[in-house]
């Protein structure tokens, strides 16, 4: 409305100096107000100067309070409550969401993705709203100023909303597109950062970059396409508008020189008003363009706020406090994708207080079973029963918080020491960390680093050795005191003396407890109660060490890969009879 007074005021400037230079008076003032006989033309117009400048203060005072308005609602309200949103619901996902989703892709859902959510609301609904009640505003006006001229100087609208439309339907796939490009392209750089160990004890630096440019070229490519076709649309948008401009100097000017129309209050005013009109329609191609770019991150977005969580509490979990330690699988199926059976017909119990040794060449589903007992699945079928109640009726976090887990990657915060180890107990007193590390077999090398338990750790721990990294793994899980124990090969990345050590610890800790343990060396296995053999989801064998090696079958052939060969044999028996012959 300020603008359309502005217009209006001008071209009441126009006609009084037109009059003026006439010597007509034919000036008709708005509102019906007609100004004292005394004023001269100067005051006349320096009245009209100062109410557009009052107008345009007051028109910018009214942006200002829009754009403070509509940033704190959009920076502030909207994309960081949504970002956190975002991360909130990303944490109480399964793990099934992460095993199919990429790393890239969700760090570019969490960044770029939210933002569009920001554009789509600043530079789509924001600018719609107004562009709508600008164009009906300034139609009505128009109208009521001359109607047959709007309407001819119109008639390209129908074809302008045509092209829109053609518009957006290009763009929609390639912005698609061009979403998933960027999602590798941000996975690749993040995988080359983590593995630049790899990448550089290969010599592959060159390769890599070259990958990676190849990527980078991929997506500019993509972005160059989609900016053909923006650069396209909007050029001949705006020669639309021109052909209005050109259809109302011809039919507008003959209306103004048959005397039916006014020149400063009605052509100027009227072009003024269509070209604003015009460029209100011009930005349909801005706008088109935002709200394909701005729909397709917002809907990867929503995508994970409408994904249902897969692992949740039923309607009224039973209590569980300290658990007793009794495991037992009932005929449990599992897959992780539709049609792939992992585990098959799984059916054992675990007594309180035991040792499961959890033995098979890789892929047989030794990780799969071990995932199921704090729900980071559930099974496709059967039930997994925590002294004698099924684990899906407990609430998740009390059920996790007797499991204490030991991964086969273990991974540690760039923070210190003593927080990696209280990571899931923060309130855990100094003396707490320290005995969990004494258990673990870490306090002398924690104590030996130049800040001791207050070491802040790199990212990764990458500063510690592999060993060093399992046993702040193995602290951490021991300072919850759980009453179940899973330890996923944890004397993989480590030497024979430091992997004495660390189970002699470990007998200590699980005194009480039930513990599951993947293992491959005979020395963890041998101190198992009971020992469950896979191969390829299935349980073929069972029992204790001395057991299964009066058996013929897969765990006795593994046994006997591991032990010493002939010629090693031969070789200590000679040193044994040296070392007795110069005995005597």
């Amino acid at each position: 409305m300020f603008t359309i007074g502005g217009f209006a005021l001008t071209g009441l400037a126009i006609d009084l100096l037109s009059d003026e230079v006439r010597g007509t008076s034919h000036l008709r003032w708005p509102l019906g107000w007609t100004p004292p006989e005394s004023w001269s033309p100067f005051q006349l117009i320096l009245l009209i100067g100062s109410i557009i400048i009052a107008t345009a203060l007051i028109r910018a005072v009214m942006e200002y309070l829009h754009q403070m308005a509509v940033g704190r609602l959009v920076h502030v309200d909207i994309v960081l409550k949504l970002r956190a949103q975002v991360y909130e619901k990303m944490q109480h996902l399964s793990f099934r969401f992460f095993d199919k989703t990429a790393s890239g892709t969700l760090i570019n859902r969490v960044t770029s993705d939210v933002q569009a959510v920001r554009l789509f609301i600043d530079q789509v609904i924001v600018q719609i709203f107004i562009m709508a009640i600008s164009l009906a505003v300034y139609l009505a006006y128009m109208l009521n100023m001359h109607v047959w001229l709007t309407i001819v100087c119109l008639m390209t609208t129908p074809v302008l909303w045509l092209l829109s439309a053609l518009f957006s339907s290009l763009l929609h796939p390639a912005y698609m597109r061009s979403r998933e490009l960027m999602d590798d392209l941000i996975l690749s750089f993040s995988e080359n950062i983590q593995g630049i160990q790899t990448i550089k004890s290969f010599c592959l630096e060159n390769r890599q970059t070259r990958d990676f440019k190849a990527s980078n070229e991929e997506v500019r490519q993509q972005r160059q396409g989609i900016f053909w076709i923006v650069s396209t649309f909007s050029p001949g948008i705006g020669f639309l508008t021109q052909v209005n401009l050109v259809i109302l100097l011809g039919y507008g000017g003959y209306l103004v020189i048959a005397g039916e129309f006014p020149l400063g209050t009605g052509l100027v005013v009227f072009a003024v008003l269509l070209q604003q009109f015009s460029t209100q329609i011009s930005n349909i191609a801005g706008v088109a363009d935002s709200i394909q770019q701005s729909l397709t991150g917002a809907r990867r977005v929503f995508e994970i706020l409408d994904t249902p969580v897969e692992i949740k509490d039923p309607a009224k979990p039973r209590p569980l406090t300290r658990a007793k330690g009794k495991v037992r699988f009932e005929n449990v199926f599992f897959e992780y994708k539709p049609q792939n059976i992992i585990l098959n017909d799984i059916d054992f119990t675990a007594e309180p207080g035991k040792i499961v040794a959890i033995a098979g060449a890789t892929g047989s589903g030794k990780s799969a079973l071990m995932s199921l007992i704090p729900r980071f699945y559930d099974p496709l079928k059967g039930r997994i029963l925590l002294d004698d109640v099924d684990i899906r009726e407990f609430q998740v976090d009390s059920l996790r918080r007797n499991v204490g887990i030991v991964f086969q990657e273990n991974f540690l915060f760039s923070n210190s020491v003593a927080a990696n180890i209280a990571f899931g107990y923060p309130e855990a007193t100094a003396e707490q960390i320290r005995k969990a590390a004494k258990i673990a077999c870490a306090h002398d090398f924690i104590e030996a680093m130049p800040d001791g338990y207050d070491t802040v750790l790199s990212e990764s721990g990458m500063n510690l050795s592999g060993g060093q990294r399992q046993r702040l793994a193995i602290a951490r899980a021991v300072l919850l005191e759980p009453q179940i124990l899973l330890l996923d090969d944890p004397t993989a990345a480590i030497d024979p003396e430091t992997e004495h050590e660390i189970m002699e610890a470990i007998d200590s800790a699980i005194q009480g407890r039930t513990t599951f343990i993947v293992a491959h060396r005979l020395s963890t296995l041998k101190r198992a109660d009971f020992i469950l053999v896979f191969d390829h989801g299935h349980i073929i064998q069972s029992g204790s060490h001395a057991e299964l090696m009066r058996q013929e079958g897969l765990y006795r052939s593994a046994v006997e890969l591991q032990a010493v060969d002939p010629a090693s044999l031969a070789l200590l028996a000679g040193k044994q009879r040296k070392k007795g012959g110069s005995a005597e």
